[in-house]
């Protein structure tokens, strides 16, 4: 992971501004609303290829410089970004074998974004030449405050450039045909290789792929983009020392090992988008924030996120001022170190006209804009909090909920037993259940560091490599808590299913095993003696050392465990053979949290609708109040209100959607008013 902080003056403000789509006139008035605003940052070129280069090695930047010149007068920073995500119309031309291939065997053509083959080397050499020319024109300017290269990675290509590619990667990986044969059991479907020119990505084919190879791809894949992404960073390191980030992007696909991207970053960053306009999309902040701090081992940069709008079931909804001074004060709160926006002015045209943007259609004269102006004051009256801690975490969490691409990726090799069961449904419902309580949490690679967490959990980590086993033995031993769901420990890294029992590889650490998997017809509960209720999944479980928790109580496996708990040293391990539900989940969870000595950031917040969050700051710490509820919400203790002046030892009310932001210090407490 990256070890260092991103440190500017003040939280950045703005975000990525297109000034190719607007006249001079518009550029102007648009220095003098940033001003109003208080924005301090901008990116510029994320899609600028076309007009940067509009023929091969010719480049026009004279537009550039005066659009710089023009922040540069008005005290505005600027991320420089490469615009290698969308190739210009005449890198098509010239090189159709650069497209991209889909998996069916069609090669795409330009039209869109993201039209590249990422293995192609014109595309490659490409991408460093337009990098290298920006770095030399803008590496040393004093308003730089970043690089941003490319734009949300992701482009799958299953043609030949990839196919090449993919071998060499195997080649690499396995060293010989006879190793690859053997991880990949390819003695199934008579698929046993004897050359490696027979081996291609997981295009079309009659029936199912090989799992092995399906997960070896995407991991090659993931690898082949971070190599792109490597290239662009040295060539532009030649002539600049401004940090390089690229924008990761949640929540709904994810073709990146997001572990081994953050160690090649500088600051890690990430472009997030909401998916349910409904009170989960507020918890949704929390899981994107929470996973991009842990990605990043501390302090980030929220690169994108929309001002306006949330568009979810192919319906945009207008994202109310409050909603949006929250869910941008949510993300500060869990380590992000700007508040970003795409865009900064709507596009009147294209095929993105209707996204939201810090101006919206109706301009600067409007209740959107009038939302970005407090915006503004909110992060200037709290910029004293930007700093991070010397040697602590910038949130301080005691749960560790272990993530890994592997887990995502293995969930969709089709042919599961349960092929609705996603590796992104079961963690984000793990993590919601914390941040319902209000018990802060981050996210733990496979093996990490984790001494200053007192529970883990382990959701359908279905891919367990060497040695995780021991490592949440030993995590147990020392006094911590282990939840393990279903789904977990099955198969090591080529998904090749460890027999004896599942939970597979972990089934000595529970102490139990499943002989038997029962999958519930759609829509059929699955009740349990508890109360709780579960879906999706059963298991005939038999106990080894651990003793039963819970029992399934109607369907063919009444009376059996459906939870377990095994005493490992001074801690335990907790297994959980079933997809609980949310609100058992959630009353699982806040028990197990209860008895490992877990506390909410603020007691008696959560159950008020109020998310409390403490970020840390270098001589200070900050517990921001979000009311996401409709009740006003009193609290008391010690500390001052960052945006209201107020003592809290006068008391702070909150009215519904308000925020607070409160500067404690020492053992210094916030608490909710009965």
């Amino acid at each position: 992971m990256t070890s260092q902080q991103y440190i500017p003056e003040a939280f950045l403000f703005g975000g990525d501004y297109n000034p190719e789509q607007w006249d001079p006139d518009t550029w102007r008035e648009d220095i003098e609303l940033m001003k109003r605003a208080g924005v301090n940052t901008v990116t510029l070129g994320v899609f600028s290829w076309a007009r940067l280069e509009p023929r091969e090695g010719e480049y026009e930047t004279g537009w550039l410089d005066e659009v710089i010149s023009l922040l540069d007068e008005a005290g505005i920073g600027f991320f420089l970004a490469t615009p290698t995500a969308s190739p210009p119309p005449w890198f098509t031309l010239a090189y159709p074998d650069a497209m991209p291939v889909r998996a069916d065997g069609v090669r795409l053509t330009h039209g869109s974004r993201d039209t590249y083959a990422i293995s192609a080397p014109a595309y490659r050499n490409a991408c460093c030449r337009i990098a290298g020319m920006l770095a030399r024109r803008y590496g040393v300017h004093r308003r730089l405050r970043g690089w941003h290269v490319h734009n949300e990675y992701g482009t799958l290509d299953f043609g030949p450039h990839a196919a090449a590619a993919f071998r060499s990667w195997l080649r690499n990986r396995y060293g010989t045909l006879d190793a690859l044969n053997v991880a990949w059991c390819t003695s199934f479907w008579s698929q046993r290789y004897s050359d490696w020119e027979e081996i291609f990505p997981p295009v079309a084919t009659q029936y199912l792929h090989n799992p092995a190879l399906s997960i070896d791809f995407r991991r090659f894949s993931s690898d082949e983009m971070l190599a792109a992404f490597t290239e662009q960073k040295r060539e532009i390191q030649r002539s600049s020392s401004a940090p390089v980030t690229t924008n990761f992007m949640l929540p709904t696909w994810n073709h990146l090992e997001q572990w081994s991207w953050a160690e090649e970053q500088d600051v890690v960053s990430i472009d997030h988008y909401l998916d349910s306009p409904g009170p989960d999309g507020d918890a949704h902040v929390a899981y994107g924030a929470d996973l991009t701090r842990s990605w990043a081992d501390g302090s980030w940069l929220l690169m994108e996120q929309n001002a306006t709008g949330i568009f979810a079931d192919g319906r945009t909804y207008t994202k109310t001022p409050s909603r949006m001074i929250r869910n941008s004060l949510g993300y500060i709160a869990r380590g992000s170190q700007s508040s970003l926006f795409f865009q900064w002015r709507a596009s009147v045209g294209g095929a993105e006209q209707w996204h939201g943007a810090l101006v919206p259609h109706a301009g600067g004269e409007s209740g959107a804009f009038a939302t970005a102006e407090r915006l503004g004051e909110i992060l200037s009256s709290i910029a004293e909090a930007v700093e991070p801690p010397r040697d602590s975490p910038i949130v301080d969490a005691a749960v560790g909920i272990v993530w890994h691409a592997d887990g995502w990726w293995a969930l969709e090799t089709p042919h599961l037993p349960n092929d609705a069961v996603t590796y992104a449904d079961e963690v984000r419902a793990t993590h919601r259940s914390f941040w319902r309580a209000g018990i802060p949490t981050d996210f733990v690679r496979p093996g990490g560091e984790v001494n200053r967490y007192r529970m883990l959990v382990v959701p359908c980590l279905y891919v367990t490599s060497d040695g995780v086993a021991d490592w949440l033995r030993e995590f147990a031993a020392r006094g911590g808590t282990v939840i393990v769901t279903y789904l977990s420990g099955i198969a090591d890294e080529n998904l090749t299913i460890a027999t004896g029992g599942y939970p597979g590889r972990l089934r000595e650490l529970i102490g139990a095993r499943a002989e038997e998997i029962h999958v519930p017809e759609p829509g059929e509960v699955v009740p349990l003696a508890s109360g709780r209720t579960g879906s999706q999944w059963r298991e005939r479980l038999v106990l080894e050392g651990a003793e039963s928790t819970d029992e399934y109580s109607a369907g063919p496996l009444s009376g059996l465990p459906a939870l377990t708990e095994h005493r490992l040293g001074e801690g335990r391990v907790v297994y959980v053979s079933t997809h609980l539900d949310q609100e058992s989940r959630d009353r699982f969870l806040a028990e197990q949290s209860a008895l490992a000595g877990l506390s909410e950031t603020v007691p008696g917040a959560a159950e008020r609708r109020v998310e409390a969050i403490r970020r840390r700051g270098r001589d200070a710490d900050y517990v921001f109040l979000l009311h996401h509820g409709t009740d006003p919400v009193k609290f008391t203790g010690d500390g001052r209100d960052l945006l209201s002046a107020v003592n809290l030892a006068d008391g702070l009310t909150l009215a519904a959607g308000d925020v607070a932001v409160v500067r404690v210090r020492g053992g210094e407490e916030v608490r909710v008013v009965p």
